[in-house]
């Protein structure tokens, strides 16, 4: 069993069962009454822990094997060795078996961060790949914030390709913000709120770079506040195209899905697919219900079988 990091993680009932049973300024987020600007941190076990909620337990994948503690993070036997912050600048450099206190910030190209936990600190990013640079690789990794000073991204990704495979992301303002690559098998969870925050567990906010797309596939990601979303694809810099959201566990937001419509166009492309909303976190799955912002008309665009956890079809309004 991978180790279980404590600290203060909204909601965590409600995620057991939901489990169990089955930077840059922002410059437009959306809310489930509209757009807002964006403003712009679980620690292990070796932290002290902060009191936990009454209900908290810690979640467990169930048979359907979903993403959670136990199969994300960094697995059992690693030994880690302490690291400040670190700047990447070697292309194809491997950074593996790591305990960072601060962030990594990558200035290369083909990158791989394995079997490494980031405890973010003040500021915005817990990993970074700057503008220009493809190809990071961040799998078996855990990423969060300390929960009294705002790190704003877990993942940030300025550049063109990232892959995001088997990592835990928690504590945090925003979990992954990437417009293209691929994003699967990995638990986004339990966002810490600061005032003026708008919060996602994984979010685009344009389309991807041109001959690229977006992947979100096999993730558990659930946000425990009331805004703004588990996944969110948004309009802030262009339109949404391309991107394939499918057979993830989703929970919680103001709105659980926000799913690429907008005022800049119509989406195209936007394909989601055999997900499962849960209304664990709220009756209605998010704050005010599982999806908005999708474009029927949009060509090429697809909605099947997507369900409640526990029976029953979901359709856009």
């Amino acid at each position: 069993m991978r180790p279980y990091a404590g600290g203060r993680r909204l909601g965590l009932g409600l995620v057991s069962g939901l489990i169990s049973g089955l930077v840059v300024s922002l410059s437009g987020c959306q809310s489930p009454g509209g757009r807002e600007p964006l403003a712009a941190t679980r620690a292990p076990a070796t932290t002290a822990p902060a009191p936990a909620s009454p209900s908290a337990a810690p979640s467990k994948p169930s048979a359907r094997t979903w993403p959670g503690p136990d199969n994300t993070g960094v697995p059992d036997g690693v030994r880690l060795r302490k690291s400040g912050s670190l700047r990447v600048t070697k292309d194809g450099q491997v950074i593996d078996g790591l305990d960072v206190t601060g962030y990594i910030t990558v200035e290369a190209d083909d990158v791989t961060i394995r079997n490494t936990r980031v405890r973010g600190t003040k500021g915005w990013w817990g990993i970074l790949q700057r503008e220009g640079r493809t190809g990071l690789t961040v799998e078996d990794s855990e990423i969060f914030g300390n929960g009294k000073q705002r790190t704003q991204f877990g993942i940030l990704n300025q550049g063109n390709l990232i892959t995001v495979r088997r990592v835990d992301i928690h504590t945090i303002s925003n979990g992954i913000h990437t417009n293209q690559g691929l994003v699967e098998d990995s638990y986004v969870h339990d966002p810490k709120y600061f005032d003026g925050d708008h919060t996602d567990m994984i979010m685009s906010t344009g389309p991807p770079a041109r001959g690229t797309e977006l992947i979100i596939r096999h993730n558990t990601a659930i946000n425990t506040l009331d805004q703004t979303g588990a996944i969110a694809l948004f309009q802030d810099f262009g339109v949404t195209r391309d991107v394939t959201v499918q057979g993830n566990l989703l929970a919680g937001g103001g709105w659980t899905l926000y799913a690429g419509a907008g005022a800049k166009g119509v989406s195209s492309n936007v394909k989601v697919i055999d997900n499962v909303f849960s209304r664990r976190v709220w009756p209605k799955g998010g704050a005010a219900g599982p999806v908005s912002y999708w474009d029927h008309e949009g060509p090429g665009n697809l909605w099947r079988g997507n369900t409640w956890e526990g029976g029953g079809t979901i359709t856009p309004g």
